[in-house]
Parts: C-alpha cells; structure tokens; sequence
C-alpha cells in the first residue's frame, strides 16, 4: 500500500476513534461515529470543489496543494497536463513547418479531407485556382474545378500518376494534378502548371514530323539513283563496293525516318475508334514471323510454339508495327543460328500475353528501364551495323499504352531475353467454338 492510502486510511482510522470516545464519553456512539464520517465526506467534497474550480479555470495556473490522495490527483493531473501542451506546442510546431513549407512551393497545394472537401490552401493554389479563404474552404475540390476527367480520376481512387487538365481559370493553360493520401482518409493535392512543357513537347514533335516528311523525298531520289548504279553492268568493280554501302545507308536512313514518323503520329493521334476492330492475333503472329524468315540472312531458328485461339480488340496494323519490333530486335541482338521463340497465349487472369524469347547477348540490368527510351542503345556498333534505329522498343510502349496494355522484360547477359507484352483481359476476345471448328 502506498503512503498517500496509508495516509488516508490513518486519518478515518483518527476520525472513527475520536467519535467513539466522544460517544463514550458523551453517550449516543452512533451519532459521533456518523459524524465522524460526515466530516471525511466533507473533506472530499470540498477537494473536488476545489479540483472542479481548477478544470474550469482552464487550468492556466499551478494545481491546488493538498495531501494524501487528492495531493497525488492533483499532481497527476498536473503532470498529464505538461505532457498535453508540450505535445500540443509539438503538433503546432509541425503543422506550422507543414503550412510554411507548402506556402514556399511554386505549385498550388491543396489539403482535402475524405470527401475531397477543402481544409486548407497555399498562395500558389489561390492564385492559380482563383480560390478565396472566406469562400471556397470546406467546398469539394469538384464544384470549384469542373472537370469530367478530375472527377473520373478522384472516383478511381487510384492516385499513382498525375493527369494533366485545362485551367479552370485560362483555358489556354495546363495543369498537372496528383493527390497524395496521408493521414487519416486525408489528401494532398497538388496543382503544377506544366503549359510551357507541353508547348515544347509538341514543338519537338512537329519539329521530328515535319523533318521526317522533308526527309523522304530527297532519300526517295537518292535512292532510285543509287539502285540505278548498282544495276548497271558498266561500273567498275572499285565502285560496287561503294555502292553497295550507299545503299545499304539509304535503307537504314528511310527506316529511321518511317520510325520517326511512326512514333510522330502514336504521339500526336488519339486512337480512332473507327479502326479498332478483332484482331486474328494467331495469323497476325505467323504473318510476323514469316516475314521475318524472309528478312533474315543469318539462319536464325525461327519458331511459334504455341499460339491460343483468342483474339485482341485493337488497331491491327500498330499491333504488326509492335511485333514485328520484338521479333525483329531478338534476330538483332542474337548470333547466327540462334532459336527465337514467339507465342501468344492467355493467362489464368484473363490476359492476353504476347512473347518473344531469344537466347541472345540479354541485357545488363542496369539498362533496363531505359530500353524504351528514343535512340537507347544497349549495343550501339551492333544495332548499326544490323540496320537498328533505335525507336523499335519506343513504338512498341506507345502502341502498347495506346492498347492499355505494358510490357515485360526479363534479361539475363549472355543468356538471352524474354518480352512480354501484357494485355488487360478486357481487350481480349475468345473465338467462339464454331469459329474455331470453321479454322
């Protein structure tokens, strides 16, 4: 037992004996006894007077001395107290630093509770927003940017990527839109105007299309002249060479410039709804594959080993453009006689899956994510020197994004490769069984 107990029990222990000697020595025990305790009730009642008129106060001052038990409650509930405001000056502290550092960003920040209502606003956002701290806080973030595509993307819930929205305030701008979850059920939202790099996007775009179209015909010309001079019987042994050489240029350079173009348009063209049609994946890939047969010159093994039934929603022709890059990539970057494999198949999820294997050079992890990137060699004298331009694996990720769909790529140096192209299963279309039966 602890002191303070110890020191009240000592104290009615006291006051219980003075009323039973004053009883005893007075007559009627029972009426001390019973005021004896009355004056122990008293003593409690007026410490929690006294407790109460401190909590109401505020408690902006020391508590009220006392001994025994109510000492120790009042000490108790001092110390509870320090506790409180230094945690509450810590949560101050933090949230200040929050609000000043957020303030100091260029990109309008936006703080959005569960139902992506308002709480809390930045001088970027209000600028760039037209908000008003006495109009629009506890407003949903939706009744004060009125966008289809902002509302689709909170309703998704998948906050991942930015997407990108006109202004509401300039439709001539462009603004960039992430939410960020923290807390509990809480959002950060931030708002980047990103016009300026959209505007030099596109101008690089145009800038490739453009060089690409004025390209063609002066490499058409060159050309139909260079293969004039390699048929003609009258040049002499010394320019066959040369000429050879010259032609074998003209074909790498109008590969890169039907490459640019390819990719110009995936960039600049949203995907037409008129030409997405079935896709016969199965004759699509021996289309590939055959072709490739007929453009291969070192005996490459050349295989489809299993080919499903099922069909792909798509665009036909980019699919080709895709697949053939894999296929074609595996015959570059393997030796002479080596086995390429291609497949297409459906997964237990429901995923179309479209495969090329090699057993080639692979890829050094390092270079992976930056395979799909414009002009990204892994091997830049053999890719030359194989015809390669280097925007093979960057058409394939937009033909693929254009389809939902993503790629997959295991590597291993000195073993070889693997491409997987993934996609979604709603874009996949079984062959019913009496189409199946007629093939």
């Amino acid at each position: 037992m602890s002191k303070v107990w110890f020191s009240e029990f000592v104290l009615l222990a006291g006051l219980l004996a003075a009323g039973l000697l004053l009883g005893g020595l007075l007559g009627a025990v029972g009426w001390w006894l019973a005021l004896a305790l009355l004056i122990g009730l008293l003593r409690h009642l007026w410490q929690l007077a006294r407790l109460e008129k401190w909590l109401d106060s505020g408690r902006q001052r020391n508590p009220p001395e006392s001994w025994g038990v109510w000492g120790e409650v009042f000490e108790h509930y001092f110390r509870l107290q320090k506790r409180y405001y230094k945690r509450k000056k810590r949560l101050a502290r933090v949230i200040r630093e929050f609000r000043e550092s957020t303030a100091a960003m260029p990109d309008g920040s936006l703080v959005l509770d569960g139902e992506f209502s308002i709480l809390w606003f930045n001088d970027a956002a209000e600028g760039m927003l037209h908000l008003s701290s006495k109009r629009d806080l506890g407003q949903s973030v939706l009744n004060l940017v009125r966008s289809p595509r902002l509302a689709a993307y909170l309703a998704a819930g998948e906050f991942d990527q930015p997407i990108v929205l006109r202004s509401p305030v300039d439709e001539t701008r462009s603004l960039s839109v992430r939410l960020i979850p923290y807390g509990s059920n809480q959002y950060l939202a931030l708002f980047r105007d990103v016009t300026r790099m959209l505007r030099l996007q596109a101008m690089r775009r145009d800038f490739v299309a453009n060089a690409s179209h004025e390209l063609r015909s002066p490499l058409t010309v060159l050309s139909g002249y260079i293969e004039s001079l390699a048929e003609d019987p009258g040049i002499g042994p010394d320019w066959h060479a040369p000429v050879v050489e010259m032609q074998r240029q003209c074909r790498r350079m109008s590969s890169l410039v039907a490459d640019l173009l390819e990719l110009s348009r995936l960039e600049t063209e949203e995907l037409d709804p008129d030409c997405v049609e079935r896709v016969d994946v199965p004759s699509l890939v021996e289309r590939i594959v055959q072709e490739a047969r007929l453009q291969d010159g070192d005996g490459h093994v050349l295989e489809v080993v299993s080919v499903d039934a099922a069909q792909l929603i798509g665009v036909e022709h980019e699919l080709h453009s895709a697949f053939a890059n894999l296929v074609l990539n595996a015959i570059r970057y393997s030796d002479p006689g080596a086995r390429v494999q291609a497949s297409w198949r459906v997964d237990e999820h429901g995923q179309g899956v479209f495969e090329v294997s090699d057993n080639g050079i692979g890829i050094e992890p390092e270079h992976l994510p930056f395979i799909t990137q414009r002009f990204y060699r892994v091997d830049s004298a053999r890719s030359r020197s194989k015809g390669g331009t280097g925007l093979g694996l960057a058409i394939v990720k937009h033909v693929l994004s254009r389809h939902g769909a993503r790629l997959d790529v295991a590597s291993e140096p000195g073993e070889g490769s693997t491409f997987r192209c993934l996609f979604p299963a709603d874009r996949v279309v079984a062959q019913p069984a009496e189409e199946l039966a007629r093939a």
